[in-house]
């Protein structure tokens, strides 16, 4: 792989813009049986919690997994992360309006968990060694 290609694969930005575009294309996609604005608002309001979401989970599951110990620091980070993501989602889909808010967060907030327990579980492992 090129520098350049390297560079650009680890940019927060893309992260953050393919999020947007992704999970926001999704729950537009989620929403597509709904007269418009609906699929379009529930895409951007997906797009930017999906944005905000993934430039802070690293972060949270790094700062989470420091405070345990054991078990517990590999189960407990990715448990309030999900809880967390999940709260947030379901609560700013509602106050936006979504109508399919659960189809709309059922693949963002599958990523973001997933994301949090495997990351977490690296983290645990490399503590662990």
């Amino acid at each position: 792989m090129s520098l350049r290609l390297e560079r650009l694969m680890a940019s927060s930005v893309v992260h953050v813009a393919f999020a947007f575009l992704a999970m926001g294309s999704w729950a537009a996609f989620a929403n597509r049986t709904h007269p418009m604005p609906a699929p379009l608002q529930a895409g951007l309001i997906q797009g930017a919690l999906s944005a905000t979401i993934t430039l802070l989970l690293k972060r949270g599951i790094e700062a989470l997994a420091r405070r345990f110990s054991g078990l517990t620091a590999l189960l407990v980070p990715p448990l309030i992360a999900g809880l967390v993501s999940a709260g947030l989602l379901t609560a700013i889909h509602t106050i936006g309006g979504t109508p399919e808010i659960f189809r709309t967060i059922a693949v963002p907030w599958t990523v973001a968990t997933s994301y949090a327990a495997l990351y977490n579980l690296s983290l645990w492992r490399s503590r662990k060694a």
